[in-house]
Formats: C-alpha cells, sequence, structure tokens
C-alpha cells in the first residue's frame, strides 16, 4: 500500500519518530515485517501506544502465566469472567454478581495531580460498567513521599482533590483504602484506583466486535487534544521531567459527563441492543477499535473523518492516540442503531456511527478519503513484543536481611512505654487519615455498611435478603522490600483477614502491582518473587485472582520505589446486619487477643517509627492459621457473640487498641501477655485479630477458638473511663492519644498553606 498520508514523517526521505513514540529500534522493525511495509504515521501512533509497557505488558505476561495454574473456583463458585476480561466477575448469589479490578495512573497524578487521579478513578470506573455493572462504589491505595515532603504537599492535596471530585459527583461512596508514606515515593506516588460494580448474571457483557455488517458507534465526550499518549507512554518510561516526549498532556475528566454515560450506557443494556462493547481507557481510539475487532468474528473498518472532535485540527495520528475521558465503543446491529441514538439523545450523549464490523481479519481506518491504517488488529492488540526481561536475586539483599530488627533497642517500660506508643501511633503510616477520607463522600447511595476508618468496606446489595460484600486493599512494602515473596503474601494475609474481620467470607482478588524499572534485574526479581509469592498464597487460600494491573518504571533516576504490590480482596456476606465493626462499643466487655505473638519486629511500623530502621526478615506467613482465625471470626458474625473485631497488622496490637478505643471513645485497660512488652505491642505477627464481647458470649466464642485451634488470650476489658492503661506499665488519656494521632497530616497539609 502506497503512503497516504500527507506529512513529513511518512515520506521515504525522513525517519519515522519511533523513538520519540515509546518505541525501541527492534519494535519498529518488527512491524515493519509484520506489514511487510513502512508503516504509515497512523499505523505507527497505533503501535507505539498499545505495544507500550502500559498497555501491552511486554515484560511482566511471561510472568503473569503463573496465574493461570490457579483455580478459578471461589468458596462461592467459578467465576464468571475472570483474567483477559475488563475486569472480574464473581458469584455472589442470589442472581447477583459482582465485578471489581484495581488499577493505577500513578505517573499522570505526578505530573497533574488533581487530573491524574480523577481520570484514574474514571478510567476504572468504565472498566466496571464495560461488563454490563452498575459501579456501586470505589477505594483508593495511596503512596506518597515524605509527610513533610514540598513534593507531598503539591501532590497530596491535588490527588485528594481529584479522588474525591471525582467519585463524589459520580455519586459512588469511596469506602476504603490506605495512604502510606516512604521517601522512595518522592517525585513518583502511587495512585491505585479499585471500583466494584453490581449486575445480575444474565446482564454480564464482553468487550468482542462480532457479527458482519455491524454497527460501530463512538459515545460519550467528543476526542481532544488532552492525554495524547497520556496513560500509555508515561507510565511506560522512568520518569524524567527534562524530556519533554515522556510529559504528554494529562487526560481532563468531566465526572458530570461520566455520569450521564454510566445511566446511558446501563439503558442500552437494558434495551438489549448492545452485542460487543469496551470502555475508552489507555490508548484510546487505538486500544477500543483494535481490541474489538481482534476479540470478534472479523474485520472492522472506521472513518476518522466522522468521529467528533472537540479540536478540528488534529490529526488522524492525534485522534487514534488521544486519550480523552469519558467515551465508550459499542457494536450495535443495524436495526437496532436508532433505539441506540434516541436513548443516547435522551441522556444528551453524543453519539456517532463511526464504522462497521465487517468480513475478513482487518482493521481498515480511513481518513479524508485515504486509508492510514490497513493492519491486523491482532498484531496491535495482542501480538505485541514479549520480553524476557533478565533477573537475578539482588547482591544487596543478604546484607538488608541480616540486617536484623529483633536486635534493635527496645527497653522502654512504665512511663516510657506509653511515649513510645504515642510515637508509634503518631507516625505519618500509622495517624489518622481523616484529612483525606472526610474528603469523601461515604454513604452516598445509601447502602454503605461499612468505610473508612473501618478495616474493610461493607455496601449492601439487597436489601430484602440483607446480602453483602465487603472489600480491604492492603499492601506493605517495608515487608516486600526485605522479601518479595513474602511481603506479597502479608499483603495478601492481611486483606483476607480485614475481610474476615468485618464478618464477611473472603472470595477473590484484584492486584495492581507497582514496581520500578523493569530492565533492572534486581526489580524483575522483586517481580517476580512477588508474582510467585500470590499464586502461592492465592492456592492456599483458595482466593483466585480475578485480573489485576502491572505498573512498572516507577521510579525517579535510579532509584524505584518500594516494591509495592496492592491486593484488592473481595468478601460475601450473607447479612451485613450480622456485620463487625473495629471500635469498643460497650463498657464493661471483655477485650481478648485472638492468634499467636512471636518476635517480629523487622520491617515493623515500629522499628521504621523508632529507629527508622527497615532490614531483617519479615513475619511469617502461616496461610492454615489465617484460614482458622477468619473461619472462627465469621462464625462469630454469623452467630451475633463480638461487639467489635479489628486485625492485628501495622503498629501490632498498640495501634488495634489506640484504633478501638478511639473509634467510640471507650477507653480499655488490659494486662499484657508474659514476655517482652515491646513485642507484646508492636509485634506484627499475623493471624491474629483483637475482639471484644459480652459475658454472655464468652463461653460459647472460647469453644469456637478451641474447634478451631485458634490461640484465644482476655486482656482486659472496655472502661467508660477514657484512658488507655497497659496494667503495672502506664495508663495514657485518650485525649493525649488522640491529640497525637490526629496532628501529623492536617499539620503538614496546613504548614503548606500558610506559606502559601
Amino acid at each position: 500500500m502506497a503512503d497516504t498520508v500527507a506529512q513529513a514523517f511518512e515520506t521515504s526521505d525522513v525517519e519515522q519518530p519511533w523513538a520519540e513514540l515509546g518505541l525501541k529500534a527492534d519494535e519498529y522493525q518488527r512491524i515493519r515485517e509484520i506489514l511487510q511495509r513502512r508503516p504509515t504515521g497512523a499505523e505507527l501512533a497505533m503501535y507505539s501506544v498499545m505495544w507500550s509497557e502500559h498497555c501491552s505488558y511486554k515484560s511482566s505476561k511471561v510472568h503473569l502465566k503463573r496465574f493461570s495454574v490457579l483455580s478459578q473456583d471461589t468458596p462461592r463458585g467459578p467465576l464468571l469472567a475472570g483474567i483477559g476480561e475488563n475486569a472480574g466477575v464473581v458469584d455472589i448469589g442470589q442472581g447477583y454478581a459482582v465485578t471489581f479490578k484495581a488499577e493505577s495512573h500513578n505517573h499522570p497524578s505526578y505530573v497533574e495531580p488533581h487530573q491524574g487521579a480523577a481520570t484514574g478513578v474514571g478510567g476504572i470506573v468504565r472498566d466496571i460498567l464495560a461488563m454490563g455493572a452498575r459501579p456501586i462504589g470505589v477505594m483508593d491505595s495511596l503512596r506518597f513521599g515524605p509527610l513533610e515532603s514540598p513534593d507531598t504537599a503539591r501532590t497530596l492535596p491535588g490527588v485528594v482533590s481529584g479522588v474525591s471530585s471525582y467519585g463524589n459527583c459520580l455519586g459512588l461512596p469511596n469506602i476504603g483504602g490506605e495512604l502510606e508514606f516512604d521517601r522512595t515515593y518522592y517525585g513518583n506516588p502511587l495512585v491505585n484506583a479499585l471500583c466494584v460494580g453490581l449486575l445480575r448474571h444474565e446482564d454480564l457483557h464482553r468487550a468482542a466486535a462480532t457479527g458482519v455488517g455491524n454497527q460501530v458507534i463512538m459515545y460519550g465526550a467528543a476526542t481532544g487534544g488532552d492525554g495524547i499518549g497520556g496513560a500509555s507512554i508515561l507510565a511506560s518510561e522512568t520518569f524524567d521531567e527534562e524530556k519533554p516526549s515522556k510529559r504528554p498532556s494529562v487526560q481532563v475528566g468531566d465526572p458530570f459527563m461520566e455520569k450521564l454515560l454510566i445511566e446511558c450506557t446501563l439503558e442500552l443494556f437494558e434495551a438489549g441492543i448492545i452485542q460487543g462493547i469496551q470502555d475508552f481507557g489507555a490508548a484510546g481510539l487505538s486500544c477500543a477499535t483494535s481490541e474489538l475487532a481482534s476479540a470478534g468474528d472479523g474485520g472492522m473498518h472506521v472513518d476518522l473523518d466522522v468521529v467528533p472532535l472537540r479540536e478540528a485540527n488534529l490529526s488522524p495520528e492525534e485522534i487514534l492516540m488521544s486519550e480523552s475521558q469519558e467515551r465508550m465503543m459499542a457494536v450495535v446491529e443495524p436495526d437496532d442503531v436508532d433505539q441506540f441514538m434516541a436513548i443516547c439523545a435522551k441522556w444528551d450523549v453524543l453519539a456517532t456511527v463511526v464504522g462497521e464490523v465487517t468480513e475478513g481479519d482487518r482493521l481498515i481506518v480511513d481518513w479524508h478519503g485515504e486509508t492510514v491504517v490497513d493492519v491486523d488488529p491482532t498484531t496491535v492488540a495482542h501480538d505485541g513484543p514479549t520480553y524476557e526481561r533478565p533477573y537475578a536475586r539482588p547482591d544487596w539483599i543478604d546484607q538488608v536481611m541480616a540486617d536484623d530488627g529483633n536486635a534493635l533497642p527496645r527497653d522502654a517500660r512504665g512511663a516510657e512505654l506509653g511515649l513510645t506508643l504515642l510515637r508509634v501511633v503518631a507516625s505519618p503510616n500509622l495517624c489518622d487519615k481523616s484529612w483525606v477520607t472526610d474528603q469523601y463522600d461515604r454513604y452516598v447511595r445509601g447502602n454503605t455498611i461499612l468505610a473508612q476508618p473501618e478495616d474493610a468496606g461493607m455496601l449492601r446489595i439487597d436489601e430484602q435478603t440483607g446480602l453483602g460484600i465487603a472489600l480491604a486493599t492492603d499492601a506493605n512494602a517495608r515487608f516486600c522490600y526485605l522479601n518479595p515473596y513474602l511481603g506479597a503474601q502479608l499483603a495478601l494475609c492481611e486483606s483476607y483477614r480485614n475481610v474476615a474481620a468485618s464478618g464477611a467470607q473472603p472470595v477473590a482478588i484484584t492486584d495492581c502491582l507497582n514496581f520500578g524499572s523493569p530492565e533492572d534485574p534486581d526489580v524483575m526479581w522483586q517481580f517476580v518473587e512477588a508474582i510467585k509469592g500470590l499464586v502461592d498464597g492465592c492456592q492456599q487460600l483458595g482466593t483466585p485472582v480475578t485480573g489485576g494491573n502491572v505498573s512498572f518504571y516507577n521510579q525517579t533516576g535510579d532509584t524505584p520505589i518500594l516494591p509495592t504490590p496492592t491486593v484488592g480482596m473481595l468478601g460475601v456476606i450473607e447479612d451485613v446486619a450480622r456485620r463487625h465493626r473495629t471500635g469498643f462499643v460497650h463498657s464493661g466487655d471483655a477485650v481478648l487477643l485472638l492468634g499467636r505473638t512471636r518476635e517480629e519486629m523487622s520491617g515493623s511500623a515500629w522499628a521504621g517509627a523508632l529507629h527508622n530502621h527497615l532490614g531483617g526478615i519479615p513475619p511469617a506467613v502461616d496461610f492454615g492459621a489465617e484460614q482458622a482465625l477468619a473461619a472462627v471470626l465469621i462464625a462469630a458474625a454469623e452467630e451475633g457473640l463480638l461487639s467489635s473485631a479489628h486485625d492485628v497488622a501495622d503498629g501490632g496490637l498498640a495501634q488495634a487498641l489506640v484504633e478501638s478505643a478511639l473509634r467510640h471513645n471507650l477507653g480499655v485497660a488490659l494486662t499484657l501477655p508474659d514476655g517482652d512488652p515491646t513485642v507484646q505491642l508492636f509485634s506484627e505477627s499475623t493471624a491474629r485479630a483483637l475482639v471484644s464481647l459480652p459475658a454472655t458470649s464468652h463461653r460459647r466464642f472460647v469453644q469456637l477458638c478451641r474447634e478451631h485451634n485458634v490461640p484465644v488470650e482476655r486482656l482486659g476489658e472496655v472502661l467508660d473511663d477514657q484512658v488507655l492503661e497497659v496494667v503495672g506499665e502506664f495508663s495514657l488519656p485518650l485525649d493525649e492519644i488522640r491529640s497525637a494521632w490526629q496532628a501529623p497530616v492536617p499539620a503538614a497539609m496546613n504548614a503548606d498553606l500558610a506559606e502559601v
């Protein structure tokens, strides 16, 4: 085919800008071999975004195949959709299914914090919508540089405003998440967004263009110049703010348009006139057309001249690469087009027929009467490069693991131990995050049962039966740095435990895997070990991986972030009225500790807050103990035995006590188990929970623990007096604890405002 686009770089004597578009020399050569000719500019643009790390997973897919060994059965039956779809779909009973997924929007959120975070929420919401589900809730997992740093003062408020404004305007409750700080995230914050949606089994939709002659319709917002190359290229290289080519414009979100798009799409589903559907995410029109066509039973023809534009002078390359938000693509039978257009008009949603499904296996794109793209869509969407990056266990890991956190000084007793508690709970990663979460609407739609600061978020699904779901997101980058295999499993176990502590049965996970450059063998080793850890852990717990996201190149210069695999766990509860809350509720209730505490201080919040130390071996993982603890907590919820339940993880028993006491301003008096009081308060041993219960439940609950071989010890009781007393050691007023716990984030943010 002759060159057909009148652009300088397409002429035979001008080199094409493949490097500027993020392609390697061998990748460009492979494109030429696939096409058996020089690509047009539009084809080069399409391949460049679809073959980017962000879209093609070219460095990770050989390792992600490990997930294929996992059973696709959850404790409640087989997955309805899994890895490879826009989002996983889980049967939760009573004819209902939920779909959930987490994705990253890290680099765009550094370049433009508000819009980067906002469009991250918008993108994951559309992934859920494309499965045929109504989005019903969101969560976010955030990481920033040091709390007091100028970079955090710039990025944190913008990211939070982006998450809150977009989600709040959509009317979606934000029911949970995380916020942590570490120097390695300076210049490279992590913004991981999760969305969950609800559908009936029969409403499930998939992304495939089927039926020759069926019409291809773009609907939603018009296409603009914002986000050209956006996440697809920006997230596929190590960030370097000196290179303009690595800083394409970040997408601009319009949540009100997205709300109209949601309602319009749901009505289109209800009308039964959508044969296939795909959202516009990273790579924009390049992604939607190539993925729909390659997953279908034919080809596709598209005319760029009819694509609605916000900027009339956009080139075909820019139209194909634009990541403008709030757009969808549907495949519709010809006889249904008028009804489709009428429904879109009702919701004031722009809709345009831009092409049709054709015979054969070609994706043809025309512009100004000339063909600018003629490719096999599979080569664009699925047959991109596959790299087996070298990886090796780093030389430095032995030295790090030998630097035992258990050997750190810990001779604090009495009042000094109380001061240690204050210091730990007021550290940036354990302090109160309500400065952030108060900006989120947690209760819109009226079905939120649990939200921040609870261990897990919970939503009611059915008003008549009380059926509900719980969700928790967890990551522990400190442990992953020490041992990525165990660190990933510890994140998995914590999310499993948080869901079980609410009274829900954990059933499946999604993941968001955040790492540095895959071209660094040390980073690739961390990534491979984390994958192995998740595969082995999910096999043990019986929680399949439904899908997720890989985010590489999270580093500034030569400094990678701590390896941060985020795990989102979904649970199901038969009656939300029987859920557990985390806070003490009744004075006089007994306070019990479940599980076994060991001397496991390495990588702990105590080691970081008191000694600025990160070394040693993480806590041991015991999947049998986690399952036994979960069985006890779920059975206790079904029998209504407990007043409260709180997992014991970051910050150890001390953090669980403080959060349980402050939740409803009720004190506690306890006697620590035998042993070093620092270990008893701050060890982060796994498979533990703190519970409170009335005397009438005590005998039955202890019997339940014995039946499941879960260690249980009575520590003390809940008090009307507003103190936290460790008998024989110290007594601290709750007001003093609350002041220390609440101060750090507002102080840092207000200091920034004062300087402005």
